[in-house]
């Protein structure tokens, strides 16, 4: 099967070899991605003159309504998505999060659009305001939408909700969109596309999709476009200094690396109700889509008395974690998005264990329920400690973007006085 873009108004079949893409969890190839050929300019002129006009002649209410309708629509086909979703190594929970995530965020939207946005094609902004003496001269700002399309590039870990979480915020103001996903995962985006066009919604023009790459799209952008990029931060970098997108003062939004932290509280003890909740999502975060979303955190720090206990604790938790096909009863987390994905990772855990040492996992020895580890995209929950991480940068730089997370101890200190309480205690 070779996946097709959705160009102009048709649906379009790239040239060339395309990309291979294999299932998650048995490594059996699914198709390939291929969008060479296709006319990206012209996707951008359909966009501007057929979907643009289109959503504009709408008002916010009826945008809204036509959000709503549509998120009821693929409400309705939850269980095909979810099939095809197990497919990227999703588990049930991993599918809900990206699947009725995406669609309850369409419904947010929708919402929030007729009960905060006014049944008109603009929107008044604040009061007038008088510039003039006298009053002969006042200032009112009119919002009206751009003119232009929104480019939305999105990250492989979510193929769903990275799509919608984008294009309901996109059309609610009257913009079309171009689509174009991660590669790897881009089967399901495709599908969802497909169920989407084939509702007959959306006006034509409103949403195209490239399943592939972007080719030279950027170079066509112009100052009335939008650019939205979910990946990795060197990536992001480099499309953000396009010529294109600098010299035309094109809108660029990254969302790129996260890397967040939790701390427990010195009063937070082995037996407190703080103390097993940080355990259970420290468990959570690391296993809920393999690691695999924009906000785990990759360190934990805790009073370096509680090192024992914690990683005791940690290694329980984990241990109740099957790893395994996402279809079997009893698995918790399933594979990475890819093979490459798990070499990616493995190449980060070796980055980390220049300064950590391994508490919990084994990435060369692990069991696998319902499939062949070495033919799935499977690495198991990798818990690191690292002795001293004040001096050690690496626990704090590095995501490596899939179960792994980084635990180290901290010390209360006793803060210098200031000279004011130093004359008090004097």
């Amino acid at each position: 099967m070779r996946l097709k873009s959705f160009a102009s108004g048709q649906w379009v079949e790239g040239t060339g070899k395309g990309v291979e893409l294999f299932n998650a969890v048995n490594g059996e190839p699914i198709g390939t991605a291929s969008s060479e050929g296709v006319d990206f300019k012209a996707m951008l002129e359909y966009a501007r003159s057929t979907g643009g006009p289109a959503l504009r002649k709408m008002t916010f209410h009826e945008r809204a309504l036509m959000l709503k309708k549509l998120a009821l629509y693929l409400s309705e086909k939850k269980k095909l998505f979810y099939e095809l979703s197990a497919a990227t190594g999703a588990t049930k929970i991993g599918s809900m999060i990206d699947i009725d995530g995406g669609i309850s965020t369409m419904f947010v939207c929708a919402s929030k659009g007729r009960r905060e946005l006014p049944d008109e094609k603009f929107l008044v902004e604040g009061n007038p305001e008088q510039i003039s003496k006298n009053g002969t001269f006042l200032g009112q700002h009119i919002c009206v939408p751009m003119e232009g399309v929104a480019i939305h590039i999105n990250a492989f870990n979510f193929p769903c909700w990275g799509m919608l979480e984008k294009i309901a915020p996109t059309f609610l103001p009257g913009v079309p969109a171009i689509v174009k996903p991660a590669t790897v995962t881009s089967y399901l985006t495709e599908l969802m596309v497909k169920e989407i066009i084939n509702s007959g919604i959306l006006p034509a023009g409103a949403l195209q999709l490239i399943c592939g790459g972007t080719g030279n799209l950027l170079e066509h952008v112009t100052l009335q476009d939008v650019v939205t990029f979910t990946g990795s931060a060197t990536t992001g970098r480099k499309l953000k200094q396009l010529p294109a997108i600098i010299n035309n003062s094109v809108r660029f939004n990254m969302e790129a690396d996260s890397l967040n932290f939790s701390l427990l509280g010195e009063d937070a003890k082995p037996g407190t109700v703080e103390y097993d909740l940080f355990i259970k999502e420290v468990g959570r975060e690391m296993t809920v889509k393999a690691g695999q979303k924009c906000t785990p955190f990759v360190a934990y720090w805790f009073l370096k008395n509680l090192v024992e206990d914690v990683i005791k604790s940690l290694k329980l938790r984990l241990a109740d974690i099957r790893l395994g096909n996402p279809s079997v009863e009893g698995v918790k987390m399933g594979p990475l998005a890819s093979r490459g994905q798990v070499e990616e990772v493995k190449s980060k855990i070796t980055e980390l264990l220049s300064c950590c040492e391994v508490a919990h996992g084994n990435q060369d020895d692990f069991e696998v329920l319902g499939a062949d580890r070495n033919k799935g995209a499977f690495i198991p929950a990798m818990l690191l400690f690292c002795k001293d991480g004040l001096k050690n940068n690496a626990p704090h730089d590095i995501e490596a973007f899939g179960p792994v997370s980084t635990v180290m101890g901290y010390k209360i200190q006793q803060m210098p006085l200031s000279w004011q309480e130093e004359e008090k205690a004097a």
